[in-house]
């Protein structure tokens, strides 16, 4: 009896494998394009829109969460939104790829509750992911920030993760001669995985991470989130992470944090700022988006604004909404402080891919943006962004 209820058991086991197995190679690319998806643009592109667009030098966006999937980057896709081949086919240059480690389930905009179900749990577990990414969110950014190193390696050096001021600079020096070379740089959207440790803010930059949100849908221990509970301000153990950043010049992203956040931010913070994915309360109200006079502040501390392309920053009105959004910042604080922020991959459904950004330039033309104002939108600001800011 003893054998027969090891044999059987020894059965049992081997089949919860095999439909563990099974599991990891049919939900995670279902899940991605449930959560991904992309609304067919109707509108026809004139030839003037296509050729100043294949003529920008440097076409660039602050945010995607690619990273998120169990998507190979280095080969093209035909879903989601991003991946190296598509955006080597389309002339852009460079992608801010940003880690998302915690999702609380039934996140937002209003009032979220970070001690909710994860999701990023049990995405990691449908992955297949080690053991030890489904407990820590230290090590779910650890290995984010190593997969995009694995897919610049499959690419065959054509991918350059930005870490340094030299490595934009040879961006730029091999684009001249080969616009098919692409790079990026890792962002980390919340402080969280930091899991209140000093040395774990230490091991993500050294493993590349050189922009950070402090919060995203929920408080932690950094301060408060725009769609948190208590919606704070900056904390203790946030103020240290701030003194680190300040050390190292890192690009701090207010995209998420609190309004409280944002002024303890502008009051403190004196190295480079973003808000990396955002829309404007002067086109759609909400606790998502930026107001008029916090937009005045940024720009004082020279910040870039990334314009996100998805409704609930921008409205129901797809690329149009998207071009309105960029027009509003353009005139409110100047021109110069406007970028692309897709937050492609984030769960979003949005109206281009990465392959659609003829597209805006289309609008940008018919709501009367200069080819000058176009080429700074749509990489130039965020190029010298770069070049002022990043380490030597």
């Amino acid at each position: 009896m003893k054998y027969k209820t090891k044999k059987r058991f020894a059965i049992f086991s081997m089949v919860l494998v095999v439909l563990y197995f099974l599991v990891t190679l049919i939900a995670p690319p279902l899940l991605d394009k449930g959560q991904n998806k992309t609304i067919e643009e109707t509108t026809k592109v004139s030839n003037e829109a296509k050729i100043l667009y294949n003529n920008l030098d440097f076409v660039g966006d602050l945010h995607c969460d690619a990273l998120l999937w169990d998507r190979d980057l280095s080969k093209e896709n035909d879903y989601g939104h991003v991946d190296f081949q598509r955006m080597s086919n389309s002339n852009v240059a460079f992608q801010a790829f940003t880690i998302v480690t915690k999702s609380p389930k039934g996140h937002n905009f209003e009032k979220t509750d970070g001690e909710a179900f994860d999701n990023i749990t049990l995405l990691s577990i449908l992955q297949g992911q080690s053991v030890t990414n489904w407990f820590s969110l230290f090590n779910r950014a650890m290995y984010q920030c190593n997969k995009l190193k694995g897919y610049a390696r499959a690419y065959n050096d054509n991918f350059i993760l930005i870490e340094k001021k030299d490595d934009l600079l040879t961006l730029l020096k091999k684009r001249a001669t080969n616009k098919k070379i692409i790079g990026g740089i890792i962002g980390l959207e919340g402080g969280h995985c930091l899991e209140g440790e000093i040395e774990n803010f230490l091991k993500l930059y050294d493993n590349g991470v050189r922009m950070l949100g402090l919060s995203h849908f929920f408080d932690n221990k950094l301060g408060g989130s725009a769609h948190g509970i208590e919606k704070g301000g900056i904390t203790e153990f946030g103020k240290k992470v701030l003194g680190e950043m300040q050390k190292r010049n890192m690009i701090l992203d207010i995209a998420h944090t609190s309004d409280k956040m944002i002024s303890d931010i502008i009051k403190t913070y004196n190295g480079p700022i973003v808000s990396s994915h955002t829309g404007v309360d002067g086109v759609i109200e909400s606790y998502r988006n930026l107001s008029d006079e916090q937009l005045k502040l940024l720009a004082k501390k020279d910040a870039l604004i990334g314009v996100a392309f998805f409704p609930g920053a921008i409205g129901n009105d797809g690329i149009r909404g998207i071009v309105k959004t960029m027009k509003h910042v353009k005139e409110l604080i100047g021109v110069e402080h406007v970028a692309l922020g897709s937050d492609f991959d984030g769960s979003v459904t949005t109206p281009i891919d990465v392959t659609g950004y003829q597209y805006i330039v289309e609008e940008m033309l018919q709501q009367n943006f200069s080819k000058r104002e176009i080429e700074m939108i749509m990489g130039e600001n965020l190029k010298n962004f770069l070049l002022k800011n990043l380490p030597n």
